[in-house]
């Protein structure tokens, strides 16, 4: 995809692009402002990979927390809980690569956020 045929989604917590897509994978960066997080989530039909390419972050994985930084990645197998956090004074910015049969956002499955969206 080229940067015209790109659509920001802002979110309380920052945003994303949507850089690349085909018939079961998709590729975003997602931008996370300095102290928010995301939604403690699940995926009943996809499993992402995320690779920091700037900042760091608290990953949560299942009942593991664990701090990345940039060049470092996880894999977030589908039905897994997860999280991600900017634990730093500037943005935290990712590569996430999702692969399933349905990659569609209403394949979130919210089970805490601070923005009450649960």
């Amino acid at each position: 995809m080229n940067d015209s045929s790109q659509t920001r989604v802002h979110g309380p917590w920052g945003w994303y692009d949507s850089i690349d897509r085909g018939e079961c994978f998709q590729v975003k960066r997602i931008v996370v402002n300095p102290g928010e997080i995301l939604s403690l989530q699940l995926h009943n039909h996809r499993t992402e990979h995320w690779v920091i390419v700037k900042g760091t972050a608290r990953a949560t994985l299942g009942d593991k927390t664990m701090i990345l930084t940039e060049d470092q990645s996880i894999l977030i197998p589908c039905g897994e809980k997860h999280r991600l956090e900017n634990i730093g004074r500037g943005f935290l910015e990712i590569i996430e690569v999702q692969v399933g049969p349905y990659l569609a956002e209403d394949d979130i499955v919210r089970l805490e956020d601070r923005y009450g969206r649960v």
